[in-house]
C-alpha cells in the first residue's frame, strides 16, 4: 500500500471536520474523493500534505508516518499537491513557477540549467510551453491550474493530490484536463488522489471512489457501485445519478 490513513479525525474547536476516516491508495491507481461542500475533502488533503495535524489517527506513506512531518518534508518524500484555490507566484513567470518545484522537490541540488530543463518538460506535458515567459498574474484561471499541476509534477512525486482541478472549466477544458489526469498516471507513473465536483469526469476516469459526508466515509468502491449507493444518492448525487455515469 502506497498511502493509507487510519482513523483520521480533525476537530476545529466544537466542529468535527473529519471523523475516523480510513483510506488506502494503491500504487498506480486513480482514486477519486467526492462529497458535498464541507464534507472534509480538502481537510483530508491538508492533513496528508502536512498543512494540518490530525486530532487523532495516523497517515502513512510507504510505511512512514506523515503526521509529525512538515509540508516540505512530505513533498520531498514523494507527495505533491495542488490547491482548490490556485496559488502561483504571481510576479514570477510561468517557467520560474515550475522551476521552483523542480529545485525544491525530491531532487535537491539541481542547478538552474537542470531545473529549467525539468520545468520545460512539464510545461510541455501540460501544454503550456508557449506561455513560459508570461507572468503568472497574466494567466487565466485554467492556465493557472495547469501551471500549478506542472509545478507539483516538477517535484517528482510518487503521489499527486489534485484538489478540484476541473472547477471553473468549460466542457472542452474538462475533457482535456480529465485526459491530463490519466496521462499523469499512465505516462509519468504518478499515483493520483483526486478531489472533484465534476461528477461525469471523475466517475469516468477514477477506478475507485471514496465518498465523504459530514466528515465521515459513507461509501467506497468502483464508480458504478458508488453511484448506485442509496446513502450517496441521498447525501450528494441526487436521483439523476444515471446521468452522472452515462
Amino acid at each position: 500500500m502506497l498511502l493509507e490513513g487510519e482513523g483520521v479525525t480533525k476537530r476545529f474547536g466544537g466542529l468535527t471536520a473529519l471523523r475516523g476516516v480510513d483510506f488506502k491508495l494503491e500504487k498506480g491507481e486513480i482514486l477519486g474523493l467526492i462529497g458535498p461542500n464541507g464534507a472534509g475533502k480538502t481537510t483530508l488533503f491538508n492533513i496528508i500534505s502536512g498543512f494540518l495535524k490530525p486530532t487523532a489517527g495516523v497517515v502513512r506513506f510507504k510505511g512512514v508516518e506523515l503526521t509529525k512531518l512538515k509540508p516540505h518534508q512530505i513533498c520531498r518524500l514523494g507527495i505533491a499537491r495542488t490547491f482548490q484555490v490556485v496559488k502561483p507566484f504571481l510576479k514570477s513567470t510561468v517557467l520560474e513557477n515550475v522551476m521552483a518545484g523542480a529545485m525544491f522537490g525530491r531532487e535537491r541540488g539541481l542547478g538552474l540549467d537542470e531545473a529549467r530543463e525539468e520545468a520545460l518538460y512539464y510545461l510541455r506535458f501540460v501544454g503550456l510551453e508557449s506561455k513560459k515567459s508570461v507572468l503568472a498574474k497574466d494567466l487565466n484561471v485554467v492556465e493557472r491550474k495547469f501551471v500549478e499541476i506542472a509545478r507539483a509534477l516538477a517535484t517528482k512525486p510518487e503521489v499527486i493530490l489534485l484538489d478540484e482541478p476541473l472547477a471553473g472549466l468549460n466542457p472542452a477544458e474538462i475533457a482535456e484536463a480529465s485526459k491530463l489526469v490519466e496521462r499523469i498516471r499512465d505516462e509519468l507513473g504518478v499515483t493520483v488522489f483526486w478531489v472533484e465536483h465534476v461528477m461525469k469526469a471523475i466517475m469516468g476516469t477514477a477506478e475507485r471512489i471514496i465518498v465523504l459526508h459530514n466528515g465521515m466515509k459513507i461509501a467506497e468502491g468502483p464508480p458504478q457501485e458508488v453511484s448506485r449507493n442509496r446513502k450517496v444518492i441521498e447525501a450528494y448525487l441526487g436521483e439523476a445519478v444515471g446521468e452522472v455515469v452515462a
